[in-house]
């Protein structure tokens, strides 16, 4: 790129670079050099290019869909600003979509996309356009090969291109626990750079039947029924979490069931080890590399849990719970700067088991609390975490016949007595599934840990100090 010459030194050429800034932030940069010579200055950048060309990480061709609906409704400005400029700088060809619907861009992904001739996908959104391009691109690879997704015993197959996410929903949890930062420069330019971060993906069945996958939160009591509260308040924008939060802390249901579930044995980690996962995680590469080995084993079908406490290697806890959730990762975010599971590691093949069981609103306000402060959230009697590779959850009211409509089983036991006393203030008898953001139809699941089937252009959060000691750019 010809710059304003000097009279000594006729001919200049820019190289754009990527630079880190504050907060995980990383920002382009430009430096200009000038040459005696024009044959001097051309070959620089014949070999500049060169170079770059060589490397096969970096996408030279994405297809980038964008939910304009998302968030505050910024995503086609964030993306024709922000981002399509550094693709165009860094020599990156797109196809953009722009969705006109819900699940647009799972179902082309599932059906009509072309892949083969894409180095990658891009989603412009938040947490929810990224989990329908997790069910586009996961779906489409288990069609591909043959792969039933039906069968909760089914090892899936990894997804070969890599998934992009460019910011602009409301809480960008994904962003904040891959790069470290909700910020479409950062997301762009870790794209460009051709990062790769592997992934664990949850599938969840119901009767051998595939309902959804999950890369960062499942949820069942607290945090079920906020979301189920908050979607009949939409009209409420935003403010309807906080709302539907107060109003289900003061309800303060609980809710009997069995937890069923087979811990990761013989790995390096635990959820209360504080251990966080970082670029290059050591923990996420030993235990990625344990699960393929032991995988054949895992992968068996896993033994009937029944009464017993323990069998087959299965852990059988009964009780009340507030609370159950499963943390495929921190679930960090400017609200809580820790997340749920601070130390839920990205791609070890296992997810976080949290157990609230039933106890006064004071102490599970504590609880909650913690999530914001630096002590041990995990610390305290009413509240145990597993580190696991798969469990199940059945509520007491369907553990006799687990073929039921557990919505329809709960109207069935409890709406006459309701109808005849209104203000009985009945508990009910089961709550709803908060899988990333989405409702589940059914109570009674089972969840499995994909260990790193997909991959995102991103390289996990760096260490702050790593900034003083790395002061070598990476070009554009």
């Amino acid at each position: 790129m010809p710059q304003k010459s000097t009279e000594a030194y006729p001919y200049a050429f820019t190289v754009s670079y990527v630079e880190r800034a504050w907060q995980h932030r990383w920002r382009c940069s430009d430096v200009t050099f000038h040459c005696l010579e024009g044959a001097l200055c051309q070959q620089w950048v014949q070999t500049i290019r060169e170079q770059l060309t060589a490397l096969t990480s970096r996408p030279k061709h994405l297809l980038v869909y964008i939910n304009p609906y998302g968030g505050k409704q910024q995503g086609e400005r964030i993306y024709e600003q922000k981002v399509a400029p550094l693709f165009t700088l860094a020599s990156i060809s797109t196809d953009v979509i722009v969705t006109e619907h819900a699940n647009h861009a799972r179902d082309h992904l599932r059906t009509e996309a072309e892949l083969k001739q894409y180095d990658g996908v891009v989603c412009v959104g938040g947490d929810g356009m990224f989990s329908e391009m997790v069910h586009g691109l996961v779906s489409r690879t288990q069609r591909d090969n043959g792969v039933d997704q039906n069968s909760p015993e089914e090892k899936l197959v990894p997804c070969t291109l890599r998934i992009g996410i460019i910011p602009a929903g409301s809480t960008d949890c994904i962003c904040y626990a891959t790069v470290g930062i909700n910020d479409p420069v950062t997301s762009a330019l870790h794209i460009i750079v051709g990062d790769a971060q592997p992934m664990d993906v949850c599938s969840v069945h119901h009767n051998n039947t595939f309902l959804r996958y999950s890369v960062s939160l499942l949820g069942y009591g607290f945090y079920g029924d906020v979301l189920a509260d908050s979607e009949r308040k939409r009209w409420m924008g935003p403010a309807r979490y906080d709302f539907s939060g107060f109003k289900t802390f003061l309800t303060h249901h609980y809710y009997e069931g069995t937890v069923s579930f087979l811990p990761a044995t013989d790995i390096l980690g635990t959820p209360r080890d504080k251990t966080r996962c970082r670029a290059g995680c050591f923990i996420c590469q030993h235990n990625g590399q344990l699960y393929s080995e032991d995988a054949p084993e895992i992968c068996e079908t896993d033994p009937d849990v029944s009464d017993s406490e323990y069998k087959g290697g299965w852990r059988v806890i009964r009780g009340k719970f507030l609370a159950i959730n499963a943390a495929s990762m921190s679930c960090a975010c400017p609200r809580s700067p820790k997340g749920l599971s601070p130390a839920a590691h990205l791609a070890d093949g296992t997810t976080d088991l949290i157990l609230v069981r039933k106890c006064s609103r004071f102490n599970f306000l504590r609880h909650l609390l913690r999530h914001t402060s630096k002590y041990d959230q995990f610390d305290m009697t009413f509240v145990e975490v597993h580190r696991v590779r798969r469990f199940r959850f059945t509520p007491r009211y369907c553990q006799s016949d687990s073929e039921l409509d557990l919505r329809e089983n709960g109207k069935r036991l409890f709406s006459q007595i309701c109808r005849d006393h209104p203000a009985c203030s009945c508990s009910p008898a089961y709550s709803s599934w908060n899988c990333d953001g989405e409702i589940l139809p059914h109570a009674a699941i089972e969840v499995g840990v994909h260990c790193q089937l997909i991959k995102l252009f991103a390289r996990g959060i760096e260490e702050q100090p790593v900034f003083e000691d790395l002061p070598n750019p990476c070009a554009v």
